[in-house]
């Protein structure tokens, strides 16, 4: 893909977690027409902190990262920089991962099979107002939008939980444990720490015991036998 018009390459900051992802992924978009790599976040909150201070064009973002994720990152660099757009780029292409991007602010949205002709296109796309989504992800956008429920309808939490606070909680519910759980969700640790911590302190649990019984009483999981 050549650049148009001779117009300046977009710059991008580059997001992910995995090491070996990430330094592939600033080779690969330094062969690409029409890009610049301004820098690269190993995890969420590294990428609002470039953001800030770089003002990127578009920041690539994976989802699954420590710390602070994809989602939220998101959140808040379309919050507090709109006008740095944020494509997604992940391993993952499921409900659960593209919605809550999507909702976040995300204009584009790419798995990491993406060739790299379609990461520029998707980064052209975003940058002129468009949207930045492949292939499958349109076709699973169309599948939703044409089922019977229609569009996506917003998840309830109770007592203002995020999605993912609601996801550790059915999980601890569910009788794993921390590590567990870090590894279903690919976060660390630490990650499934500070979300428990954030859940028990908006609920005003204390303790697994009382999370589990918390989890029943609002219906997020049927007691063994129920």
């Amino acid at each position: 893909m050549t650049e148009e018009h001779g117009a300046a390459p977009a710059r991008v900051v580059v997001a992910d977690d995995q090491t070996v992802v990430r330094e592939g992924i600033v080779m690969l978009l330094g062969l690409l027409p029409g890009i610049e790599v301004v820098g690269a976040a190993a995890d969420g909150y590294e990428a609002v902190r470039l953001v800030a201070e770089l003002d990127p064009d578009v920041v690539l973002m994976d989802l699954r990262m420590p710390r602070c994720d994809g989602a939220e990152a998101t959140r808040r660099i379309r919050s507090e920089h709109p006008r740095t757009q944020v494509v997604v780029l992940t391993t993952f292409g499921d409900d659960e991962s593209l919605f809550p991007a999507l909702r976040a602010g995300a204009r584009g949205y790419l798995t990491k099979d993406a060739s790299g002709d379609e990461i520029v296109r998707a980064v052209r796309s975003v940058l002129s107002g468009g949207a930045g989504l492949s292939p499958v992800i349109q076709r699973r956008l169309l599948e939703r939008l044409s089922e019977p429920e229609a569009v996506v309808p917003a998840q309830e939490t109770p007592d203002g939980l995020t999605l993912r606070e609601k996801e550790v909680l059915v999980l601890i519910a569910e009788g794993l444990s921390n590590q567990e759980i870090a590894r279903r969700l690919q976060v660390s640790t630490a990650t499934v720490k500070t979300h428990i911590n954030n859940l028990f302190a908006k609920t005003g649990l204390k303790g697994r015991a009382q999370a589990v019984r918390y989890a029943f009483g609002k219906g997020l999981v049927r007691p063994p036998g129920g």
